[in-house]
């Protein structure tokens, strides 16, 4: 009772307060005014998936995702660049025929990701391309490069040498940025070296610098075509990509990256390494990539679709999330979805 009668008195005391944090957040104008981090699309990379299909294919487990067929690919890369979007992160699903123990289909000049690449280059010369350089979506096993002879595990060094040289035809084909995302032991050197010899050392790395062994990698697998039979229990990559217990050994690779010629490092998935995304950015001086992966995408969607979260709000907040985290650049299946938002005048987050 005693409290309910301070509170409707009409003298209520006033409290002495020199500071007050909430003069800051009085009306919209103010808030945006001292906001701190800020989104624009230039900031974002979109993932493309590519067919070798007449027509586009629906990813049920990224809703509003397709894989987009070549004869499609100039006009939604123009679509992309005139949202304002920093690029394109190209992700081939090979037909299954083409695909071997020794993911030999990579280094085929012809390779469906390699006329992707040229018919970009050839649409929107100033578009930036960033192609993604491991084997798995080459390989009937599904990991990231060859396997020993015994079969057990990936040979790092027979992996790095095919890599190289996959790295090459891709600059060759026109890419802005061939991105290692295997997590191989000394491919960022080995791919450099190759670059330069090639005469292709305007061609920049962005390297998957501390990419965890994660679960969240799922609807990727599927869109790819590289994820297990139903059933069947998902591939362990835990002998070269990170165990996401460790903070340490994240640091240590991007430093290793950085040191053997990396232009950009990458923190993946995004939205669980918030922490790793905020130590490389105070580590490093190279620009710092994050990827809000295929499964913080779903999530977000299928909690909307539930009625759990509201779609558009919860996603500008993940993304709002990894800039404040650090991260110069974010590969988002989200992108081009925010972009046009903010091409058609909705506000980037609420205020």
């Amino acid at each position: 009772m005693a409290v309910l009668l301070f509170a409707t008195m009409p003298d209520t005391p006033r409290l002495h307060l020199p500071i007050r944090p909430r003069r800051l957040r009085r009306n919209a104008s103010i808030r945006a005014l001292v906001r701190e981090t800020h989104l624009a699309p230039a900031h974002l990379i979109q993932p493309v998936f590519i067919t070798d299909s007449g027509d586009s294919e629906p990813i049920p487990s990224l809703p509003g995702i397709e894989r987009v067929p070549l004869r499609q690919l100039a006009g939604h890369c123009r679509m992309l660049r005139d949202l304002g979007l920093g690029g394109v992160a190209l992700f081939p699903r090979t037909d299954p025929m083409l695909k071997t123990e020794d993911g030999r289909e990579a280094l085929n000049p012809e390779t469906l990701v390699l006329r992707a690449t040229r018919i970009i280059k050839a649409a929107t010369p100033e578009f930036p391309v960033f192609n993604d350089i491991a084997l798995d979506p080459y390989t009937t096993h599904g990991h990231d490069g060859v396997l020993n002879e015994a079969g057990t595990d990936v040979d790092n060094d027979a992996t790095v040498e095919i890599l190289a040289r996959m790295a090459v035809l891709h600059a060759a084909a026109g890419a802005d940025f061939v991105s290692p995302s295997d997590m191989m032991d000394g491919r960022v050197g080995a791919i450099r070296a190759a670059l330069d010899t090639a005469g292709h050392s305007a061609t920049g790395i962005m390297a998957y610098s501390a990419k965890y062994a994660s679960a969240y990698y799922g609807p990727f697998r599927d869109a790819v075509g590289s994820s297990r039979a139903t059933g069947a229990p998902p591939i362990s990559k835990a002998t070269y990509q990170l165990d996401p217990a460790n903070r340490l050994e994240a640091l240590r690779e991007v430093a290793m990256d950085e040191a053997e010629g990396a232009d950009i490092v990458m923190v993946k998935p995004a939205g669980p390494c918030l922490d790793i995304i905020r130590e490389t950015r105070s580590v490093t001086r190279l620009p710092v990539a994050a990827y809000q992966v295929s499964g913080e995408y779903a999530q977000i969607h299928a909690a909307a679709r539930l009625g759990w979260l509201d779609l558009q709000s919860t996603r500008d907040e993940s993304l709002l999330a990894i800039r404040r985290a650090g991260a110069d650049l974010i590969l988002s299946y989200f992108a081009q979805f925010w972009a046009a938002d903010q091409a058609h005048g909705t506000p980037p987050f609420s205020t």
